[in-house]
């Protein structure tokens, strides 16, 4: 782990009664879903395409300062809930029991320039089976980014702050190039053939979005061409920032851990449940910073049941911290300003060449994970992870 658990050790016989108290809670919630949820859906989906509306006809009268900054931030709000409440939550399949095709995990497509499939592929899949694992999770870093003393520093992570400015600025462009693992490219794991096959349908993804934002409604908007294209070029740095920001404190907090490779070994459902919480933080906040965020803000919750619908994650995070405080385990949650704060001083003290030498007390890290390891692989108990 990237640093020293601030949770107890569990016995083998503790762990798997985490495990199953949590695995009750979300077959308890998912038996309740119902008319309450698709109502909330729709109108997450009727508040998106209002938003939308309003801002981009707000934007035509951009000549007017009010109207611009009015057009801009609807705009902005009404990608931010698309992408987060509605595109993201639809695509991890939490809809999918209502049999609606419009909201089918599998087949939606949201308004950012990342692929759905793509997403679907390294989030739904790699992402949150592999949560923080050390050469599993690209999203540790991005490819771009050292954040944990794990990662083997190299002379080009000195531009770490850069580089993480440019992906808040850019995320929704550098996250549609994630599946292509440019990195691979230099250690010669893939060829170029291999990268420009996979550029295909990320192209035209990003044609398509280009297009939109950038020349039609521009076009169609005649002599409100400026204040329109600035207005959608604002709108989408405002849902970038956000987005970025909001990931980041899901992930990057001072308390958040990564893992070896080793804890995939016979991982049975309790120690994936203990590393979603170990490798997650919360934000707290009032049902506005809920909503905005996509029900990101309870990270924790999302990693250990990602097929929950959202909206249903601040009433399951009351039962999930009972049962951690029961368990001894770290409940790691905080203010935005107070998570996000501890992702700025990761990405700056990691920029330099601290390892895990120079981390307090590493010797007990590794001793704790050596010990983790032996006990899943002398145990008789252990089962593996339920799909």
């Amino acid at each position: 782990m990237s640093t020293i658990s601030k949770s107890r050790d569990l016995s083998l016989e503790e762990i798997n009664a985490f495990g199953a108290e949590l695995d009750a809670l979300r077959k308890e919630t998912m038996a309740t879903l119902g008319k309450k949820e698709a109502d909330y859906i729709y109108g997450v989906r009727n508040f998106v395409r209002y938003t939308d509306i309003a801002g981009r006809s707000s934007l035509m009268l951009g000549w007017l300062p009010p109207f611009w900054l009015a057009g801009t931030a609807l705009l902005g709000v009404s990608k931010i809930v698309e992408n987060m409440e509605l595109g993201h939550n639809v695509m991890h399949g939490q809809y999918d029991w209502m049999n609606d095709a419009s909201l089918r995990g599998s087949t939606y497509e949201w308004d950012t320039v990342c692929t759905a499939d793509n997403w679907r592929h390294t989030h739904n899949f790699m992402h949150h089976t592999y949560t923080n694992v050390r050469g599993m999770d690209h999203d540790i870093g991005y490819g771009v980014l050292r954040l944990f003393p794990e990662q083997k520093w190299e002379p080009r992570f000195l531009a770490n702050p850069l580089m993480a400015a440019i992906l808040a600025v850019t995320f929704e462009w550098t996250l549609a190039l994630q599946s292509l693992e440019l990195e691979k490219l230099v250690s010669k794991e893939k060829t170029f053939a291999q990268v420009r096959q996979e550029l295909i349908p990320i192209f035209a993804k990003m044609r398509k979005q280009f297009t939109k934002d950038y020349i039609f409604f521009p076009l169609i908007a005649g002599p409100m061409f400026l204040p329109v294209i600035t207005g959608n070029f604002t709108a989408n740095l405002i849902r970038n920032f956000w987005t970025f920001s909001i990931i980041f404190c899901g992930h990057f907090t001072e308390d958040a851990e990564t893992f070896p490779i080793e804890v995939l070994e016979n991982e049975t459902r309790g120690q994936w449940y203990l590393r979603q919480l170990r490798g997650s933080s919360n934000l707290t906040g009032g049902k506005v910073m809920h909503y905005m965020s996509g029900n990101l803000s309870h990270q924790i919750e999302h990693h250990m049941f990602p097929d929950v619908p959202g909206m249903r994650y601040a009433e399951m995070s009351v039962k999930v911290r009972e049962i951690c405080a029961r368990y001894g385990q770290h409940y790691n949650t905080g203010s935005f300003a107070k998570q996000f704060s501890t992702v700025v001083k990761r990405i700056f003290k990691y920029s330099l060449p601290f390892s895990r030498k120079d981390d307090a007390m590493n010797e007990t890290i590794v001793a704790k994970a050596a010990k983790v390891v032996t006990m899943k692989k002398t145990s008789s108990q252990v089962t593996s992870i339920a799909a």
